[in-house]
């Protein structure tokens, strides 16, 4: 027995033509797909439908012409059951598409007009959806031209091109990042250093944002953005060494390919005609990396898991020439491989929507706790190694060094306080620190205050 779906409608005849054209417009403005069967019933029941000499023609020209945009169908016949039923499959991207004069969104196995409200969202998310072809006002000279010659090269690599550097504008206009031999605003952000564009990075001492330890801004153009990122939270995330058999190993608490990841695809899918910046927070017991741009909502981000999702790309332009470099993978291959990196080892990995945007969090294991330890590390260690900086300290150290940072003139009874520990301990673990040249004491005891490299 055949069901009704978001992504199928049946119809009794070919005399249902018009409701059929409001369910295909619902299920396009839903889903981006849909199918109607006219010679089923509604509840499955396969009926059959007569078929004249013209009668795919005249299915066909009643979607054509009473939608809008326009809906090109693919119209068939096909035998379902020794029946003869026609099966009209469309495909678009471009709504919200409107039938009969107005919009309709597909719920559950009904179709619903759109409210006033619904269509102005609709119309704000397709203005962002075209951002990256617009015209920028940068001109040729302010392309960063060693940046396109990196690109190129690594893009050469990858074998996902099939020609040389020549000049910017050549290799521009071949990369389909010109209009009327000026940049699009996807090549302003890709390949311009001065742009505006910003990731804010930011440590804090808790698991909100009241205290923070440290903060910066970077700026540049998307590939400079990305590994300022990149590099700005695997130098202050935990990391540990695998003591076996061959050469060590060190393993961070999040697996760094996760992180490129998220990083890669918050800038490649934000939203451009948002003013507000990429965010990348550390907190005490996660990563959030946060992009402006809410999450298409006729799918949940679980979808991609199975790999069988297909992307809804905001930044297409952007998105096509990130995937040339091998800077982002398949298109909608993004969250699976986040996923199943994380799961490989046994972190907790979260997509949620914001209320702006939308964010990926890694939740840090706890291996004070011997939490994740299982995952290709040694168990039995007292006190578990921390690189920072290339430097390696202890949790304790770590936490110490961070203090300080956030405070240069915190005094040795503070800090014994605030740890827990005798201040005899404290020294001990300032003597550590300042020996392997991560701190520098200014000053005399009384009045001087901690430089933090």
């Amino acid at each position: 027995m055949f069901k009704e779906s978001e992504t199928v409608e049946f119809k009794k005849s070919t005399a249902e033509v018009k409701a059929a054209v409001v369910s295909i417009v619902a299920m396009l403005n839903k889903h981006g797909r849909g199918e109607v069967y006219f010679g089923i019933a509604d509840d499955g029941k396969v009926l059959g439908q007569t078929i004249g000499r013209t009668t795919l023609k005249d299915v066909t020209q009643a979607v054509v012409d009473n939608t809008e945009p326009k809906v090109y169908p693919k119209v068939e016949v096909r035998q379902i059951e020794g029946k003869d039923c026609i099966v009209v499959e469309a495909h678009g991207k471009l709504g919200p598409y409107f039938a009969y004069g107005r919009a309709y969104v597909r719920v559950g196995e009904s179709d619903k007009a759109m409210s006033p409200q619904n269509l102005e969202e609709r119309f704000m998310e397709k203005r962002a959806f075209l951002w990256d072809k617009e015209v920028s006002e940068k001109t040729f000279a302010d392309v960063n031209e060693e940046v396109v010659k990196e690109f190129m090269r690594k893009a050469k690599a990858a074998k996902r091109i099939d020609f040389d550097f020549q000049n910017v504008k050549t290799t521009l206009n071949k990369l389909g990042l010109l209009h009327k031999n000026q940049l699009t605003k996807a090549a302003e952000v890709l390949f311009c250093d001065e742009n505006s564009m910003e990731v804010q990075a930011a440590i804090f001492a808790g698991t909100d944002k009241l205290t923070f330890l440290d903060i910066k801004s970077f700026k540049g153009n998307l590939f400079s953005l990305r590994q300022q990122a990149e590099v700005y939270v695997n130098g202050n995330i935990k990391w540990r060494a695998e003591i076996k058999s061959g050469p060590r190993k060190e393993i961070p608490e999040i697996p760094v390919e996760a992180i490129r990841e998220a990083i890669g695809n918050s800038l490649c899918h934000r939203d451009y005609t948002n003013p507000k910046g990429n965010e990348v927070a550390i907190f005490k017991d996660r990563v959030d990396i946060y992009n402006p741009g809410l999450f298409p909502k006729e799918i949940n981000p679980e979808d991609f898991f199975t790999g069988d999702q297909q992307s809804v790309l905001r930044n297409p332009l952007i998105a096509e020439t990130m995937y040339k470099s091998k800077d982002i993978e398949r298109w909608g291959s993004g969250i699976k491989r986040i996923h199943d990196e994380c799961v490989a080892v046994g972190i907790r990995v979260e997509f949620k929507r914001a209320k702006t945007g939308f964010v990926v969090s890694f939740y840090r294991p706890k291996w004070e706790e011997g939490e994740g330890l299982d995952q290709g590390g040694q168990k039995g260690w007292s006190e578990k190694v921390v690189r920072k900086g290339g430097q390696k300290l202890t949790l304790k150290q770590t936490t110490i060094r961070d203090m300080l940072k956030q405070d240069p003139y915190i005094s040795r009874k503070t800090l014994s306080e605030k740890l827990d520990i005798h201040e005899s301990a404290v020294q001990k673990h300032l003597d550590a620190i300042r020996t392997k040249g991560v701190i520098k004491r200014v000053g005399p005891d009384k009045g001087g205050h901690w430089e933090v490299s």
